[in-house]
């Protein structure tokens, strides 16, 4: 056998003449097919989820919307993209973008990246989340936190300090709740039951935009009463 021929075994889609390009399939119709299915798995995840969550979520701003009224902040943490996830929810009620709604106080504590090389190089990455609850959190508070499988230690550490310490926790976990699921520390526990990733953010970011507008909601009427950042005059 030829080296050439050897190659064309190898790797059946090179040309049949050195530099000549393989011939280039239509895949129109396979990405639009992908879509389709991508899309119908997302709204299905997000109707499963919230026919099974709707009311804890009622529970969740109503304890938001308390927490504010009574002083305290909203503290968010997650790993990865769902670090992404945990600043994108205080950037919202930090910085609401319909017009008339107040700025509130909400801190993702994934976000200083000092302080968390420090802490996971000095004593480990499963204290990154805690030492900042030490120093920062008060019982008033409340945390909310983001993983997509719940089995993220430093997540799990985070839960149980902030329960220590007196403040009320929410967890939005993924596929079956993971730690976070059992975790007694956890007050309210959403579980996306998908083994995607990608399904599971997709329903955290609709069940928090949606918490969001909820909290603002509830505290409408309360807006002369809160001053200008976020806490009750």
């Amino acid at each position: 056998m030829s080296n050439k021929d050897i190659l064309t075994s190898m790797y059946p889609f090179m040309g049949s003449e050195q530099g000549e390009k393989p011939p280039q399939r239509d895949k129109t119709d396979q990405l639009l097919e992908s879509i389709r299915l991508k899309a119908e798995q997302s709204v299905t995840a997000k109707q499963d989820f919230f026919s099974k969550y709707n009311s804890v979520l009622a529970d969740i701003s109503k304890a938001i919307a308390d927490s504010y009224r009574n002083g305290g902040r909203l503290l968010c943490a997650g790993n990865g993209g769902s670090a992404c996830d945990a600043a994108h929810l205080a950037l919202e009620f930090m910085h609401p973008v319909t017009a008339g709604r107040p700025a509130l106080p909400a801190y993702s504590l994934s976000q200083d990246s000092a302080m968390i090389s420090a802490v996971a190089n000095d004593v480990g990455f499963q204290h990154v989340l805690v030492r900042q609850l030490l120093a920062l959190a008060m019982p008033k508070d409340l945390l909310v936190v983001f993983s997509t499988s719940g089995n993220s230690d430093n997540i799990t550490a985070a839960c149980l300090k902030a329960k220590a310490l007196g403040l009320t926790v929410v967890a939005f976990s993924g596929m079956d709740g993971g730690e976070l699921a059992r975790c007694a520390a956890v007050d309210h526990c959403l579980i996306v039951e998908s083994d995607s990733v990608h399904r599971i953010q997709e329903c955290h970011l609709t069940a928090y935009h949606i918490l969001w507008d909820l909290v603002h909601t509830l505290l409408a009427d309360e807006r002369g009463m809160l001053g200008e950042h976020g806490r009750t005059r």
